[in-house]
């Protein structure tokens, strides 16, 4: 797949007649793709692979959408107070309807969301039997659903797009569809995604889907809407059939972000694939790295320090969990080979994220343009998405517990030793279904910390209140409005383009 994408961004946008600038320039929502295009399987997974290129840019998973996701949550503050305004807009609770930040990756959702739908379009123009093509319209059936999932989360009602566009005039009469209805077509894209997807794709990658990271999507996404019977259901045949599609946990959690490492994954059910110094404008463009090293001369790991954790993130993790070691640099060793701690770091005093920067693969001296395969999901998050559901369903019982433990007794494993400290990282038994509850969800915070998932935990949940204005909050935000602040606005421009996108998201 590494190969794949850049050449694949070059095919796409020759034969759509623009650059890749021009891509990102696109507007309203939705790309044209010409008549003709495609008349073979290979012109069908170059659309899809173009799409993955989408989503490895530099507005998406490269840098704004993530970003903003870490900034949303209790976990990641701003450190370099002298960056954009847009991202303290995006931490603070405090961003209107022309945030750049949300301007930037709101169309080139839709373009993923394009480039799915015409792949899909090509593949039942190209005149082959349903076996032959099913399994490509799957494809592109999942990146659309994997698209519209983290739009739909994000903005609630948005306008629903699943059929190629002839005509641009249509894209600025398009309306929005209710979150509900979103929810149902994401649902209906997956189920047909597990029923044709391949077991494997070849060489067992893992940044294209297959029948499980179908059912794996599937489980999230019921229980973000707390069916809680069909989350458990599809999360337990996920882990029943984990021989079938090559599923473990990473013994060595650290392994997990050795970029080196990345195609060799096998808690990895779906990763976003960035490819080492290869960069085509914002396509594979990685500054995640950055974003999150330490800001200040002679550190290797120098950057713009501007996603860093609230100094409590790290003070209230236990010393002795193995993840905290790999998620943070809490100390640097300098390029003249002199030791520091954070608290001796040269502008923001505290504790780093290590997990984007500390090994990233062939990139340049500050892990831009990295070699990462971003996990969107991984098989601990499955255990856990079991252990949630289950306890919904029957209460405290031991096989929830147990999938718990799997994942707990990793982070007590450091390289070349085993150890039984602390005692009480491994679960014995609750007395309610809300203190598992409250376990589960403190555990999706520490295994999944800084890759994009504590804000959705946040939203689903309700928990805003609670963590931001509560006693005990990592990161207070004495602002948080649970009335304005669970969904973003809709990009001004997109209103002014199409005012039936309207009315905007309430408090914008």
């Amino acid at each position: 797949m590494k190969k794949i994408y850049i050449v694949t961004l070059a095919i796409i946008s020759s034969l759509l007649g623009v650059s890749c600038t021009k891509l990102l320039e696109e507007k309203p929502v939705g790309l044209l793709a010409p008549e003709g295009f495609f008349k073979t399987k290979k012109d069908v997974e170059s659309a899809i692979f173009g799409a993955y290129g989408r989503v490895a840019s530099e507005p998406l998973f490269g840098r704004q959408f993530t970003c903003a996701l870490m900034f949303r949550s209790d976990m990641v503050d701003i450190g370099n107070r002298g960056t954009g305004v847009e991202r303290i807009q995006v931490n603070d609770f405090n961003m209107d309807a022309s945030n750049g930040m949300v301007a930037a990756f709101w169309p080139v959702w839709y373009q993923v969301v394009s480039a799915a739908n015409s792949a899909e379009d090509g593949a039942k123009k190209i005149g082959l039997s349903e076996t032959e093509t099913n399994p490509l319209i799957a494809e592109a059936k999942f990146v659309r659903a994997f698209a519209y999932y983290h739009l739909v989360r994000n903005f609630g009602d948005i306008p629903y797009i699943d059929k190629f566009i002839s005509d641009p005039a249509i894209l600025k009469t398009i309306s929005k569809t209710k979150e509900a209805d979103v929810y149902a077509k994401i649902i209906a894209d997956l189920q047909f995604a597990k029923q044709w997807l391949p077991d494997r794709q070849p060489n067992d990658v893992r940044t294209r889907p297959t029948k499980a990271t179908a059912a794996a999507y599937l489980a999230s996404v019921y229980l973000t809407n707390a069916n809680y019977q069909a989350a458990y259901t599809e999360a337990k045949w996920v882990i029943d059939n984990r021989a079938t599609y090559n599923y473990i946990l990473e013994p060595d959690f650290q392994n997990l972000f050795r970029a080196n490492l990345g195609n060799n994954m096998k808690e990895h059910i779906f990763a976003v694939d960035f490819m080492g110094q290869l960069s085509r404008g914002s396509e594979n463009d990685d500054l995640l790295g950055p974003m999150v090293g330490i800001r200040g001369s002679n550190i290797p790991e120098n950057g713009f320090g501007v996603c860093v954790p609230a100094l409590r993130v790290f003070t209230t993790w236990d010393a002795n969990d193995y993840r905290r070691k790999v998620s943070f640099n809490d100390s640097i060793t300098t390029t003249s080979g002199v030791k520091i701690p954070y608290t001796a770091y040269p502008n923001e005093k505290r504790p780093h994220i290590a997990k984007w920067i500390r090994f990233p693969g062939n990139s340049i001296a500050n892990g831009r343009y990295s070699d990462f395969n971003y996990p969107d999901m991984r098989y601990a998050e499955i255990l856990l998405i079991a252990a949630e559901a289950a306890t919904e369903l029957n209460g405290p019982t031991q096989e929830a517990i147990n999938y718990i433990n799997e994942v707990r007794t990793r982070a007590r494993n450091w390289p070349g030793r085993v150890t039984t400290a602390p005692a009480n990282l491994i679960l014995t038994n609750f007395t309610s279904k809300q203190q598992l509850i409250d376990a589960i969800l403190e555990e999706r915070r520490l295994e999944l910390a800084f890759e994009f998932k504590r804000w959705y935990d946040i939203k689903r949940r309700r928990l805003g209140d609670e963590v931001f204005k509560g006693p005990n909050a990592l990161e207070p935000r004495s602002n948080f409005s649970s009335d304005r602040d669970y969904l973003m606005p809709i990009p001004l421009t997109e209103i002014q383009i199409n005012p039936n996108l309207k009315p905007q998201n309430p408090g914008y």
